[in-house]
C-alpha cells in the first residue's frame, strides 16, 4: 500500500529551506490558528510587524512579530487541512520558528461537550494522509507530550474548564458518516478536525516542539448536525479571550 511505503530521508528533491530564507531575529516561539479574524484582531492589539508572509498559489498571507508580556512571538493564520497546514508550518520553520502552538475549532463527538469547551488531544487517529509521509505508518500518533501540565495550569487560574482525550484527524469532512462517528467514539475520540495528526507527525520528523488544543464548535453527536458557534463571527469575544490562553502558554516556552 502506498500509505505504508514510508521514507525516512531527511531530505527531499527540494526542502523547505530552498523555498524559504532564515529570516533575521525570526521568533523562536509562534502561535498560530486558523481564524483570519482572530490574527487580524491581535495583530492590530500589539502593533504586530510583518515579518514575513507565507505564500501559496491562492495569495499571501503575514507573518507577524509581536510583542507579549515582554516576550517576542511569532502569531500567524495556518490554513484549514493537513496538507496545506503542513506546508506552512515546514515554511515557517525554515524561517527560523522552533515551538509552535496551535488552536482552533473541532467538531465534537459528545453532545454533553459545551460550545467552546477547551479540548487537549492526547493522541490523533491518523485518518489523512500527510502524516504518513513524515512517521510511520499507525493507526495513531501521540500529541502533546510536553506541555500539557502547564496548559492545564492556566486553564485552572483563569476557570476554564477542559476535557482531554483523542481526536479523530481526517482528510473528508464530507465522509464523517453515522458509522464512522460511533467507530471514533467508541476509540476514545472526543473530537474530529483535519490537522492535527498531520501537524503532530511534521514535528516529530522535524524534532520541534509543538501543542495543539482545541475548543469546541459543532456538534456530530446528533440525529442532525448543529453548527453552533463554527462559523468565524459568532461568538467572536469570547474566542478572542481563547487567544490569551495560547499567548500565556507561550511564555512558559521561552
Amino acid at each position: 500500500m502506498i500509505l505504508t511505503d514510508f521514507d525516512e530521508c531527511k531530505t527531499s528533491t527540494f526542502d523547505p529551506n530552498e523555498v524559504e530564507n532564515v529570516v533575521p531575529n525570526f521568533p523562536k516561539v509562534g502561535v498560530t490558528c486558523f481564524s483570519k479574524n482572530l490574527i487580524d484582531r491581535y495583530a492590530e492589539i500589539f502593533h504586530g510587524e510583518v515579518i514575513a508572509y507565507i505564500k501559496n498559489a491562492n495569495g499571501k498571507y503575514p507573518v507577524y512579530k509581536i510583542n507579549y508580556k515582554g516576550k517576542e512571538i511569532a502569531i500567524f493564520m495556518s490554513m484549514v487541512g493537513g496538507a496545506t497546514c503542513t506546508v506552512a508550518y515546514e515554511e515557517i520553520l525554515a524561517m527560523g520558528l522552533e515551538k509552535l502552538i496551535m488552536f482552533g475549532t473541532c467538531g465534537v463527538l459528545d453532545s454533553k461537550i459545551d460550545d467552546l469547551a477547551i479540548l487537549i488531544p492526547t493522541s490523533a487517529i491518523r485518518d489523512e494522509g500527510t502524516s504518513y509521509h513524515y512517521q510511520k505508518a499507525g493507526d495513531e500518533i501521540e500529541v502533546n507530550q510536553k506541555y500539557k501540565e502547564e496548559f492545564i495550569e492556566i486553564l485552572k487560574e483563569n476557570n476554564v474548564t477542559y476535557a482531554e482525550g483523542k481526536t479523530w484527524t481526517t482528510d473528508a469532512p464530507y465522509r464523517e458518516t453515522r458509522a464512522k462517528v460511533l467507530k471514533r467514539k467508541e476509540q476514545g475520540c472526543l473530537c474530529v478536525e483535519m490537522e492535527c495528526a498531520s501537524m503532530a507527525a511534521v514535528s516529530k520528523f522535524r524534532n520541534k516542539e509543538f501543542f495543539q488544543f482545541f475548543y469546541a464548535a459543532d456538534n456530530l453527536d446528533s440525529s442532525k448536525w448543529d453548527p453552533r458557534s463554527l462559523d468565524n463571527d459568532i461568538r467572536l469575544s469570547d474566542k478572542e479571550k481563547i487567544v490569551y490562553l495560547a499567548l500565556e502558554l507561550a511564555l512558559t516556552m521561552f
